[in-house]
């Protein structure tokens, strides 16, 4: 099929101008409820389980994941499934590990834990950790919105990156986390519609339908979704995906304040759990919706992913050649709604822990109004600081869903080595569990940028280094640490 260019016309530029209008003044409802810091960050611990499962699908899901991971089955197949089988077995594992420490006591955020369990150093040690590599990995999802919003609408990059940068902190600068999950909600219902949308057109597009798209996916290997090669070196084998997938997400939705603080929100724990477990149903579903779109492409071009520029151009340009007007606008809107959601819970989640973990423990005697403003105002230094790190990225990154995943990923293995100490340990110490992060974290920096280690086993090894690194310095009779034991 030939790559010529139809462009979107006015209704489609319409309906993407009234979808960015109409979620900013929706999410703007929720202004007038922020009167403490209980209501910024976590909703007055008022949202149904069923909100926050969404919120949480559409906080992991940014615009890398709907225009890369087609492209990556493009160039694949579906054995990315593997990994998000992995993504469930985490789940479980948070649920019955993580949760319950969360649910003693009033906590905002994820690391008020670590202070809890070993000293104030570790948590803002763990805290510092999040806000780097939160701030990095995001600033190259927000990057990936100049990729769809160049390619539909013809603005330069930069511009496109901070039109949707400025309506995302217009609503959450004034509604905090209430208009985040509630907008979350209704962003994740039409980026799923969008896209159902978008494979049945492709159906249509396809002489012969479902059974020709499936007898030429099938002959090429594309529907290959299990990999039992014991293979360390391969990325996505059963045994990566389900190990390295269960520790990536233990880590992500149990140590990262982006999810644990919807999980806070819960009127309760057995909401929270709910919560998740429902969530990893969602992203089971939405993973392979996303990954048959890109097998599906695969079967109307039938050219190599190198003649689009990068696979993860593949998509949107189907979408804005191909696609029938209204329906590409439609699908263009659906992409901005998934960066929006995303970008909206990482600016929450940074100035959460900017203001709990670090400003509030040096002040702690402000009244809730300044306590309010201040948190506005680290959602606007966030917003600024994202903005950066996305114009940084451009030109600089390869399959942006890779990239992102292993930058969060650096990260990840020294947090949750440090959390496991804790819950899962009484002998570990202050003094421990920071040299055993520090080995963690140099560890995963290297398997980063010096080995061709795939990135599904980082967080493993990251984990494994922390967590004993850790407990053997706990061990260790020349002296007494500091942090008391639980």
């Amino acid at each position: 099929m030939g790559l010529d260019k139809l462009g979107l016309d006015g209704l489609d530029l319409a309906i993407i101008a009234l979808y960015l209008a109409g979620i900013t003044l929706f999410g703007l409802r929720f202004r007038k409820r922020q009167r403490t810091l209980r209501d910024y960050f976590l909703a007055d611990r008022n949202i149904p389980w069923w909100a926050i499962a969404l919120s949480i699908v559409a906080a992991e899901t940014s615009t890398l994941t709907i225009i890369s991971i087609p492209g990556l089955a493009y160039d694949t197949n579906l054995a990315f499934l593997q990994v998000v089988l992995g993504y469930l077995a985490g789940r479980v594992i948070i649920s019955f590990v993580l949760l319950p420490h969360y649910f003693r006591g009033d906590l905002y955020t994820a690391y008020e834990l670590i202070e809890r369990r070993f000293g104030r150093r570790l948590r803002s040690l763990t805290a510092g950790l999040f806000l780097v590599t939160r701030a990095a990995a995001e600033g190259v999802r927000v990057y990936a919105v100049s990729i769809v919003v160049a390619i539909a609408i013809g603005t330069d990059e930069v511009s496109s990156i901070a039109i949707i940068t400025v309506l995302t902190l217009i609503y959450t600068f004034e509604g905090g986390l209430a208009a985040v999950i509630w907008t979350d909600v209704v962003q994740t219902v039409i980026y799923v519609s969008g896209t159902l949308v978008g494979l049945f057109t492709i159906v249509h597009l396809v002489p012969g339908g479902w059974l020709a798209i499936h007898s030429v996916a099938d002959a090429a290997g594309k529907l290959r979704i299990f990999d039992f090669t014991p293979d360390f070196w391969k990325p996505y084998t059963f045994w990566a995906g389900l190990i390295g997938g269960a520790f990536l997400t233990t880590a992500s939705h149990g140590t990262d304040q982006l999810i644990v603080q919807r999980l806070l929100a819960a009127r309760n724990q057995r909401q929270s759990v709910t919560a998740l477990l429902s969530s990893g149903v969602a992203v089971l579903f939405q993973f392979a919706l996303f990954l048959m779109v890109g097998v599906m492409l695969f079967v109307y071009y039938r050219v190599p992913s190198a003649s689009f520029g990068t696979p993860d151009r593949i998509f949107p340009t189907f979408i804005v050649s191909r696609m029938p007007h209204g329906i590409s606008g439609l699908l263009i809107a659906a992409i901005l709604a998934a960066a929006m959601s995303n970008l909206s819970a990482a600016l929450n989640a940074l100035a959460s822990t900017s203001v709990i973990d670090f400003y509030l423990q040096r002040y702690p005697q402000m009244d809730e109004r300044r306590r309010v403003r201040l948190s506005r105002f680290m959602t606007l230094f966030w917003a600024l600081v994202l903005f950066g790190l996305a114009v940084l990225s451009l030109h600089r990154v390869g399959r942006v869903v890779e990239v992102g995943l292993q930058i969060a990923s650096v990260a990840y293995g020294a947090l949750l080595g440090v959390f496991l100490l804790g819950v899962l340990t009484r002998r570990a110490n202050q003094n421990g569990a920071m040299v055993g992060m520090l080995c963690g974290f140099v560890t995963e920096l290297y398997l980063w940028t010096e080995t061709r280690v795939p990135w599904t086993w980082y967080v493993m090894i990251g984990t494994a280094v922390t967590f004993g690194v850790g407990y053997a310095v706990s061990c260790l009779p020349a002296k007494k640490h500091g942090g008391g034991n639980a």
